[in-house]
């Protein structure tokens, strides 16, 4: 099948409002491209939850320290295209920067709460890119509903919590990290690693997955360095939602010049 394209903001409205004059429910699923299985796990669940799906591809730039990776992002419009057509996506909204952030833009949305702490101290600037861009996307779209990767743990509490506060009129749903066989959660950096980075990769995950069963939280950072990560930025445990209730482990580890994250849920009992 043919997928259809918004390139801008009224290409999307107008596609949208002809499904809301139908009766019909729509879900988003926002990514920055170079889709993998762990992208069409949402796309699936959007479909099960909703009548008609968007997937919006947009590499934002607002969540990108000047020495990060902006510009070597992975990139590939045509593979994405292919692989949401194949799957059934019913629309594709790809906006240009110029069309998310035109001459003169200057609004900023700056959260706390979840924001702060792990990702918020070593990447300062994602949280307030990220809140910005999702809230342009649900205001853009307007979907009943947006599904993200249980992978970027910390963004989806940023993001339910921009939900909360600004009374956004959607609701936020997740789907559970997407590994590879090894346990390495799915990620589009992922095909930049080579091969020693890419065997001791999946370390990171076992290491977590040790944590949330009750080994010591203050030997993680260790096992992670002996097992060849370059360094380790944190292993922590925090509650798992804005409910306060079940623990997440979570770590964050760098090696062969890109950085790795990941999670793990902590069943109850596990840890006492």
């Amino acid at each position: 099948m043919s997928l259809p394209i918004a390139r801008d903001v009224a290409a999307l409205r107008a596609t949208v409002a002809a499904w809301r004059d139908a009766g019909l429910s729509v879900a988003l699923v926002p990514t920055m491209g170079a889709l993998h299985a762990g992208h069409l796990a949402l796309l699936r669940r959007a479909q099960d939850l909703a009548d008609r799906t968007v997937v919006s591809i947009f590499v934002n730039p607002t969540q990108f320290a000047p020495t990060e990776d902006l510009a070597r992002y992975p990139r590939d419009e045509a593979a994405d295209v292919a692989a949401l057509a194949g799957a059934g996506c019913d629309l594709l909204y790809a906006p240009s920067a110029e069309a998310m952030y035109p001459p003169g833009f200057s609004t900023a949305i700056q959260p706390a709460g979840p924001a702060l702490g792990l990702e918020g101290d070593f990447r300062p600037q994602m949280f307030a890119g990220v809140a910005l861009v999702c809230t342009k996307l649900f205001l853009q779209c307007a979907p009943d509903l947006a599904v993200f990767g249980e992978k970027d743990w910390q963004q989806v509490q940023v993001v339910r919590r921009v939900v909360a506060d600004l009374d956004l009129p959607l609701r936020i749903m997740t789907v559970p990290t997407v590994r590879e066989a090894d346990g390495l959660a799915l990620s589009s950096r992922n095909r930049f690693l080579d091969a020693r980075a890419r065997a001791v990769a999946p370390v990171l995950h076992r290491v977590l997955q040790g944590v949330a069963e009750g080994r010591a939280l203050a030997r993680a950072e260790a096992a992670l360095l002996e097992a060849g990560f370059d360094a380790v930025d944190y292993v922590a445990l925090r509650a798992r939602d804005l409910s306060q209730g079940a623990e997440v482990v979570l770590g964050a580890a760098r090696i062969g010049g890109f950085r790795l994250i990941d999670n793990v849920p902590v069943s109850p009992g596990e840890r006492g």
